[in-house]
């Protein structure tokens, strides 16, 4: 059986994220405490701290839920493979993609950089986006019911002058466009004359827009520092929609892209399926905690295709 994992991205924090797991699981518990070493009390408390007892209004900054998300995904993916009694080669991982920040989570389980390093590129990033957010009033809203096409459509009509783009094509009829808040405003109201429904997402700023372009210089000062490793298997850059290049320079340069261009999950997701439909060993999906909202977009992208979720220790669904 040939086996793709998807990592969550930011948005599926939870206070308690990966505490089952680190109470279930030696290995689990030790990504944890790898974590901790690394960062220490750097965001204000530890990351095991931070996941398992919060508090919400911390978790859910940028520059704390990145790292606290990569870190519960990684001893997600131990312990479940210490609960299969299973080494990673016998996992068989066919692909691996990430939603944004889940990206990194992807890169490292093919062996791209190591955990430390993985982790202190996702700290550097939700520090630089946060500050980025900070500098402009600026905001994001998701349009249900839209497609490119639509969301296009939005942004031209709403922008007048101000920075206004697509930023997430998360699945069929879930667009998520960004940028500054007046012409978000603008864009609520053009999406409600175009029959679509608009929802102001409680974000920091507009992420995956040019508000975030000092963060992505930031960004790639740390890539260029950090050794990027041959690839172990497929992995999904969010920017292309296509596998990641070999390319160590190439892997580097679509992350620093990433920031402020669109994320397309869904036509990653699509080809991944369409893929791997033929193998002959059989393919199973697989959601890394934290939450359940990949395999959720998933029915909408391609109902067929049943993910298994690994939210918590022994439930398999």
């Amino acid at each position: 059986m040939n086996n793709i994992i998807l990592c969550p991205g930011q948005g599926a924090q939870t206070v308690s994220m990966g505490k089952l797991w680190c109470d279930a699981s030696e290995a689990a518990r030790a990504i944890f405490e790898r974590a901790d070493a690394v960062m220490g009390d750097s965001l204000g408390a530890s990351i095991s701290t931070l996941c398992f007892d919060g508090p919400a209004d911390s978790l859910n900054r940028t520059d704390v839920s990145q790292p606290a998300i990569y870190t519960a995904s990684v001893a997600c993916f131990a312990g479940w493979l210490d609960s299969e009694n299973l080494t990673k080669n016998e996992l068989n991982i066919a692909a691996t993609a990430g939603l944004s920040l889940g990206e990194y989570t992807a890169l490292h389980l093919a062996d791209a950089f190591s955990f430390e390093d993985g982790l202190k590129l996702v700290a550097l990033r939700g520090k630089a986006m946060q500050e980025a957010a900070e500098a402009a009033d600026s905001s994001m809203v998701a349009l249900i019911g839209a497609d490119e096409e639509k969301a296009n459509a939005v942004c031209e009509q709403a922008r007048e002058g101000d920075i206004l783009v697509a930023a997430n094509f998360n699945a069929p009829g879930q667009v998520v466009i960004s940028g500054s808040a007046v012409a978000c405003d603008r864009a609520e109201v053009v999406a409600s004359e175009m029959k679509l429904r608009a929802t102001r997402l409680s974000v920091a700023g507009a992420f995956h827009s040019p508000f975030m372009k000092p963060a992505a210089e930031q960004l790639a000062e740390a890539l260029a520092a950090t050794k990027i490793n041959a690839l172990s298997c497929t992995v999904m850059s969010n920017v292309t929609a296509q596998p990641h290049e070999t390319n160590p320079d190439s892997i580097r340069q679509r992350l620093v892209d990433q920031l402020t261009s669109p994320v397309r999950w869904a036509a990653c997701c699509e080809y991944l399926v369409q893929n791997n439909a033929s193998s002959e060993a059989g393919t199973q999906f697989h959601e890394l905690a934290p939450g359940k909202t990949l395999g959720g977009m998933m029915r909408r992208i391609d109902r067929g295709t049943k993910v298994h979720g690994h939210n918590e220790p022994a439930t398999v669904s």
